[in-house]
Parts: C-alpha cells; sequence; structure tokens
C-alpha cells in the first residue's frame, strides 16, 4: 500500500519578486557557512552516450543547516561539515521580565542584554547587535524588526503559547526560527482557568470585593446580610465545552471531569481517541455552542479565530452560559460580549485576556515570575543557537522529540541525496519536478517526512541559486521557486525498528550529466539508506552501489573488465588523492558497470581528464558533497 501527498510548485530558475529578502541577509540559527566551491565538472569520452554534451554550469556547495548537523553529528566526518565557530559569544536581548532560572542559563551561554518596555524604535535600532530576542506577549516582533537585523538574528523566544505578536510570515522569510514555551506553563494555565471557572460559578470575587467594601454584613443591622445573594451556581452535571482541545485543553477537561462536570470540546485538529481516553466527546461547533452551560476557551488567536465569539455566535448560545477565557483576548468581540451580558444572553465571563494589553502594571498575577515558563524557553533558545532542533518551532516542521531523535542520520542522508540529484542535471532548462519515494516498514500514516522534505529541498535548491534554505524557510522557498515536490509513502518488508528503509528521487524532464543515472522511464533517478548510522548511496540509475556519502564522489560508467579498480585508483594515488570508499555494480558480468569512488579531497581538472581517457571508461561526473 502507498500513498502520497504532495507540497506546492517549486522553479529553480528564481523569479523576480516583491520585496524579497535582500541577498547578504543569510544568516540563520539553523545555518553553516556557505562557501563558493570551484564548479562541478562532467567529462565524457568519445564515446559518451550521455543526453548531453553541455559544460555544467557552475554550482554552489553550502553546507548542512546546524540543525542537522547537531543532531547528525555522528554521522558525518567531514571537515566540510562542521558548524562556524565564532569566538565571541553570541547576544541574547531579552525585553520583558522573565523568570532568574531562564536569565542564569542564559547569562551560561552568552552575552545577556534585559532591556525592558523597548519602543518599536529601540528594538529596531538594538535588534542587528543581536543573535537571538526574548519576548513575551508586550513585544511586537514585526517585519520590520526583522528586516533590521540584518540577517543575524537566528531565533525569537516567546516566553509563553501565544505567537501573534510575532510575524512568522516574515521570520520564515529571513530564515529565523521562531520557538515558544507550550508545556512549562500548561498545568498552571489549566489549573488557573478552572480557578476563574469556580470563581465565578460562586461569585467568589463579587463577594470579596462586597465584603472588603462593608456592605454585606453589619453585626449591628443584619438585613444587609445578602448571603443568597453570592451563592451563585453549582458545577456538578453542568456541561463545558471546551473550545480548543490542545495541551490545556485537554488538561481542562480533566480537571473539570474531577469536578463531576459533562465535558464536551470542540477542535478540527484534534484526535477523537485522544478526546475518548478521558471521557470527552469532540462535537460541532454549532452544537458546543447550544448545549453549554459554560465555555472554556483554549484557541490560538488566527485570522479564522479572532472575534469568533461575537453577536451571531452569542445569540446561539443557551441563555444565561458562563465564558471563561485564559487563551488570547483577541478571540471574543468584547463590544458584542458587553451587549450579551448585558442582556442576559452570557450570564458571567471570567476574562484572563483582553484584547488590548498589558493589564495595569500593579497587577500581582501579571508581576509573579513563571519560572518553569523561563527555563523552557531559555532552553529552546540556547539549544536553537548551538542549532539543535527544536520541537517547540512555531514556523518550522513541529516534529516531536522522540521523532527527531528517530530521524537524525535520515535527516543528513535526504539532504545529500538532494544535492547529488541536481548535480546529476546538465542544461539550463531547469527543473520542474522532482518525486521523492520513501520506503519503509511502517504504516504510511505513522512516516512524518516533514522535515526529511525540508532537507531534501536544502539539497536541491542551495547548489544551483543564491538562495539559504535551512529547516524554517525550505518550504516558503519552494513554493516561491516554483518547483513541485510530490511524496510516496511505500511498505516494504523489512524491520519496523527503523523508520525509513531508503529514500529516493527522481527528477522528471531533464537531461543528465550522467546518462547511466536515468531510469527505464528516463528520469534521473537515485537511492540511499542509512547503514551503521551514516548516508550511503545505494542505487543510481539501473545501477546498484554502495558507497558512503562522505567527502566528495565520482561515479563512471565502464565496460566491465579486469583492471578497471587498479587502474583508477592508481591515477588518483599518483595525484595524491585519498579513496575512502569503492563501490562496482554492474547489470550482468562482463557488460557495463557504475564504479563508484568516494575521495576525501577534489580532484584538479588534470587528474579528471586522465580518467576520462581510460579506454573503458565511457563517461564519468564528479560530484560534490
Amino acid at each position: 500500500m502507498a500513498s502520497t501527498s504532495s507540497v506546492n510548485y517549486i522553479n529553480l530558475t528564481p523569479p523576480s519578486t516583491s520585496n524579497p529578502p535582500p541577498s547578504n541577509q543569510r544568516s540563520s540559527s539553523l545555518s553553516f557557512l556557505s562557501t563558493a566551491s570551484p564548479p562541478s565538472i562532467s567529462l565524457h569520452s568519445t564515446n559518451s552516450r550521455a543526453r548531453s554534451q553541455s559544460k555544467s554550469r557552475p554550482l554552489a556547495v553550502s553546507n548542512v543547516l546546524e540543525t542537522v548537523e547537531s543532531v547528525n553529528a555522528s554521522a558525518s566526518k567531514s571537515a566540510s561539515l562542521q558548524p562556524v565557530v565564532s569566538s565571541s559569544k553570541p547576544t541574547i536581548l531579552v525585553s520583558e521580565k522573565l523568570g532568574e532560572a531562564g536569565l542564569e542559563l542564559l547569562r551560561g551561554f552568552g552575552n545577556l542584554d534585559c532591556s525592558y518596555e523597548l519602543s518599536s524604535e529601540d528594538l529596531c535600532a538594538k535588534i542587528s547587535q543581536c543573535d537571538a530576542l526574548i519576548v513575551r506577549s508586550g513585544t511586537k516582533v514585526t517585519r520590520q524588526v526583522f528586516e533590521a537585523a540584518k540577517g543575524r538574528l537566528k531565533v525569537v523566544g516567546r516566553a509563553g503559547v501565544g505567537i501573534d505578536n510575532v510575524d512568522l510570515q516574515a521570520a520564515t522569510e529571513y530564515g529565523c526560527l521562531v520557538v515558544n514555551a507550550p508545556t512549562a506553563n500548561t498545568i498552571a494555565a489549566a489549573e488557573h482557568g478552572i480557578a476563574l471557572l469556580a470563581a465565578m460559578a460562586r461569585n467568589v470575587s463579587q463577594a470579596d470585593a462586597s465584603i472588603k467594601a462593608g456592605i454585606v454584613f453589619t453585626y449591628m443591622d443584619r438585613r444587609k446580610w445578602q448571603r443568597n445573594k453570592y451563592v451563585g451556581v453549582s458545577l456538578v452535571g453542568k456541561t463545558l465545552a471546551v473550545m480548543g482541545f490542545g495541551k490545556v485543553g485537554s488538561e481542562v477537561a480533566r480537571r473539570a471531569k474531577g469536578l463531576g462536570m459533562h465535558v464536551i470540546a470542540h477542535d478540527p485538529y484534534a484526535p477523537a481517541d485522544r478526546a475518548r481516553a478521558i471521557g470527552v466527546d469532540l462535537v460541532s461547533f454549532d452544537q458546543a455552542l447550544s448545549t453549554a452551560d459554560f465555555i472554556s476557551l483554549h484557541m490560538p488567536l488566527t485570522p479564522t479565530t479572532s472575534k469568533i465569539l461575537n453577536d451571531e455566535t452569542f445569540a446561539k448560545m443557551k441563555k444565561g452560559v458562563r465564558i471563561i477565557n485564559v487563551a488570547r483576548g483577541g478571540v471574543i468581540d468584547e463590544d458584542a460580549l458587553v451587549r450579551a451580558l448585558d442582556s442576559g444572553a452570557v450570564a458571567q465571563a471570567a476574562l484572563d485576556v483582553f484584547t488590548k494589553e498589558p493589564p495595569p502594571s500593579d497587577s500581582k498575577l501579571v508581576q509573579h515570575e513563571n519560572e518553569g515558563v523561563a527555563v523552557e524557553i531559555a532552553e529552546a533558545v540556547v539549544g536553537a543557537l548551538r542549532g539543535e532542533l527544536s520541537a517547540t518551532a512555531v514556523n518550522a516542521p513541529m516534529v516531536p522529540a522522540e521523532v527527531l531523535s528517530e530521524l537524525a542520520p535520515f535527516v543528513l542522508l535526504a539532504e545529500k541525496l538532494g544535492r547529488l540529484a541536481v548535480q546529476l542535471v546538465a542544461g539550463g532548462s531547469g527543473i520542474k519536478s522532482v518525486k521523492v519515494v520513501y520506503r519503509s516498514a511502517r504504516d504510511p500514516d505513522d512516516l512524518d517526512t516533514r522535515l526529511l522534505r525540508a532537507m531534501i529541498i536544502k539539497g536541491i535548491i542551495e547548489p544551483i541559486s543564491d538562495s539559504f534554505i535551512n529547516l524554517v524557510n525550505a518550504d516558503f522557498t519552494a513554493k516561491q521557486k516554483g518547483l513541485r515536490i510530490s511524496e510516496e509513502r511505500v511498505v516494504v518488508a523489512s524491520s519496523a525498528e527503523y523508520p525509513i528503509d531508503s529514500i529516493q528521487i527522481q527528477i522528471d524532464n531533464v537531461e543528465s550529466k550522467l546518462a547511466s543515472a536515468l531510469s527505464e522511464k528516463g528520469n534521473i533517478s537515485i537511492e540511499g539508506r542509512v547503514k551503521y548510522g551514516v548516508p550511503h548511496l545505494t542505487r543510481v540509475g539501473g545501477f546498484s552501489v554502495d558507497v558512503s556519502l562522505e567527502g566528495n564522489l565520482i561515479l563512471c560508467r565502464q565496460v566491465d573488465q579486469p583492471g578497471m579498480i587498479g587502474r583508477v585508483g592508481n591515477i588518483l594515488g599518483e595525484r595524491n588523492v585519498n579513496v575512502n570508499f569503492m563501490s562496482v555494480g554492474r547489470t550482468a558480468k562482463r557488460t557495463k558497470a557504475i564504479m563508484a569512488i568516494g575521495v576525501d579531497e577534489e580532484p584538479d581538472k588534470e587528474t579528471l581528464k586522465e580518467i576520462g581517457e581510460v579506454p573503458a571508461v565511457e563517461e564519468f561526473v564528479f560530484l560534490e558533497l
């Protein structure tokens, strides 16, 4: 069984775009130094059968993502894949108060600049000297901030869950990772939501205020004792609708079940089995509104959810419904809520967030430090600066930590296969369509390929353009450039212990610098797999090979006859080019064969020319990894 999914279409001849990021703004939290290398060299003897005799276009070689290097350090020994080491520590700007535990962690890693209450102008003025920025909800990280950073800003950390104060589109375009702290305050937010629920139901704040005002009870005048006014309503047996069944919403549901409430939830992305596991029914949006006695909001602020509770939706609710909002202020039309409260359509509302914030500066709740959030966001920022993949990244594939660890060696394989495939393309027509086939023993629905797709895009685009691709902007750049990436997942009989058995890349409707790399269908086809933690090339066109993807690679098509390995090896040895691996694949005995040679150094033109002049060598190509 196989299933397919596709990403939008990428053209590798960069079109003119409006307001693209400046070409010198290529620094990224997930980046390696890109250095221009000599063009790839494709030499053919007179009997070459390659489909194109044209010279290959110059290619720029760019090393793999710093992110990938971090999780794949053991998978690559090449010095060219080592991250850039700066003699100075990174500068981390914290623009809003953060817990001391988080600040201490940041001080141990870089130069910490705590500058609070910065205006937009002040932030733009400082940001070009900063590698990382940590904010809460009060600082607006706009496109202007990313432009002012001039490519230096590598990561923005949001100390909290919501990221609506960060321009994710601009961050992605400028290759800046955005991370948040979605788990550290999950329990605190859920408990706060339950606290507001109970306090609202029993009128705790109103009763407390009235006592302090001295108007409820006077010992000499018991007529002013108005206990019944603040009795409120019971929670047992009432229906709570949780709108947004993510981490916080699900924790609120667990606690509400413990209070004896019937809990329903609406979330178009939540799996029904997870809801059922804690005794919650997933229902439609309108059904949640019409049946709930209490509505608790736990959704992000997006164009879809902005003012999702409005005059129209309030009219669909039970009369006397009670609303709790500890999510984002903008999800409620506040003017409409006032009207609903005035009319009695909504009995009460407990709000911790508002459309315009921050709330008053003397609020004890706002000033109270949450050490969990401080530590989580500090760790995420430091990890991004080190080049580690973040499971809390907001504008990059959201891949769970356990999946990141499992995919680590295959990430490097994906990038290297993409880089090899594009170097085999001849002519200037440009790549229009790429198909990626993942073979695995696992069910296709259990295979998350987003990270692998990003690395394949990086490998394909970077060598033939001035674009700098990382995990953050891979899909965005792919869509801009118009290349179609289709993915197919094929189930094979192999060990399910590993997520991937092999990755195959096919490039359609192009000419090849190596005719042997063409499949029976006429497309360039290469395949690889991970062996002992190291990426290997295992197939070129119709030929089976087995060569470690380290250093550089020479692919030769030759007549299968004795002495060929020794002859080519001697030529390389005489020119002081070290061979680290060699593999020969053939279709049949004494017919045609492909020799794949891994070399540590780049052979000069004379060495390559001498290899091409060996009579039995029909064609070959030198590829840089």
